[in-house]
């Protein structure tokens, strides 16, 4: 069972519990509003239902309410910046505002945003730079609990460890593509056990290692304490992905990369190396909008296959669901909404 909230109902509850646990008005609006777009865009895995963990985090110390970035190496077109902890929704916009700043100045900004706390949807972020007439690239780790185990591999090694890009299109909406490296986010399997549901096979392994369809093993212990782990997305292509992610994102940026033994810290740290280009400055402006346009025009003339509803775009069911959610409401299982009203009593706020 579950219920439905309109989207203004739940920016108003996210935050008031993000203030409550120490976040400034604007803080904590900026995080409510970016939790609820992952929900009405069709992402319940990074929407409100992160709100406890969120709260788990600040009262243990690894997340910092009013943390604001700073700035490491400023090189012009190549920037170095660390997130202090901070709320990845406010330090992630702040990063990308000034990289964007930049390859609208010199034509091209290389960013490494190391220790944000979660930055949510990528995907976001990506949608930041299209909205400028900019492309993006976006590498991101997470230093959290190693929920993804290596092709081959018996356990947890890595996070879900997300890749996106951006590409505006003249005159229509952009290509925003944005997935997890593991077959599905681990925010997914939160949503499927909260709801009492199984998942389909071959996403999911047990704490031994074997094949399951319960995705509660890696959302509680099992016995003995241990978790099962999802699996990469496409075989050894979705896991050297995340690999790439892991050592761009993590490595590169200064951020670090996971190589410990799992803890039970609630933090889900962040790192993401970005590539940001500015097609006007780069000389290719006309070119890059007509064949582009006529590559996307190329894709949709393809015959749709049978029992699917035709070629689509990255970024076109997101926008869908933004359209319905706006209209009909985001629902929440019941199992969600009692987290986010337990959350809001640890710090003090009254949720209706």
């Amino acid at each position: 069972m579950g219920q439905k909230f309109s989207a203004a109902q739940l920016r108003a509850t996210v935050s008031s519990i993000v203030k409550a646990a120490g976040s400034s008005d604007e803080e904590a609006r900026t995080v409510a509003d970016n939790l609820v777009l992952a929900n009405l865009s069709g992402h319940d895995s990074h929407g409100v239902g992160m709100v406890p963990r969120y709260i788990d985090a600040v009262l243990e110390g690894g997340l910092k309410p009013n943390a604001s970035i700073a700035v490491k190496l400023d090189g012009g077109s190549l920037l170095a910046i660390d997130g202090q902890r901070g709320y990845g929704q406010v330090v992630g916009e702040q990063a990308m505002q000034m990289g964007i700043g930049r390859a609208q100045e010199s034509g091209s900004c290389v960013l490494a945003l190391a220790n944000a706390h979660h930055l949510g949807r990528i995907g976001h972020f990506a949608e930041m730079a299209v909205a400028k007439g900019l492309v993006s690239i976006h590498f991101v780790n997470v230093q959290s609990r190693p929920v993804v185990a290596p092709w081959s591999g018996g356990d947890g090694r890595f996070g879900t460890n997300p890749f996106t890009v951006g590409v505006p299109l003249a005159g229509q909406e952009p290509f925003i593509l944005d997935f997890a490296t593991s077959r599905v986010a681990q925010g997914k399997m939160r949503v499927a056990h909260n709801k009492g549901v199984q998942v389909e096979p071959g996403i999911l392994i047990d704490e031994q290692g074997r094949p399951t369809t319960d995705p509660g093993v890696v959302v509680v212990p099992q016995p003995g304490g241990f978790f099962g782990a999802l699996l990469p997305f496409g075989e050894h292509k979705g896991y050297g992905m995340a690999v790439a992610c892991e050592l761009l994102g993590g490595a590169l940026t200064g951020g670090g990369t996971w190589h410990r033994p799992a803890d039970a810290k609630r933090a889900v740290i962040n790192g993401m190396f970005t590539i940001i280009v500015n097609p006007a400055k780069l000389g290719t402006q006309a070119s890059f909008e007509s064949e582009a346009l006529a590559f996307v025009e190329w894709l949709r003339q393809s015959p749709p296959a049978p029992d699917t509803d035709g070629v689509r775009l990255a970024g076109e069911p997101e926008r869908q669901a933004r359209r319905e959610r706006e209209v009909g409401g985001i629902e929440l299982d019941d199992q969600t909404w009692s987290e986010i009203v337990a959350a809001g009593t640890k710090v003090g706020a009254q949720v209706a």
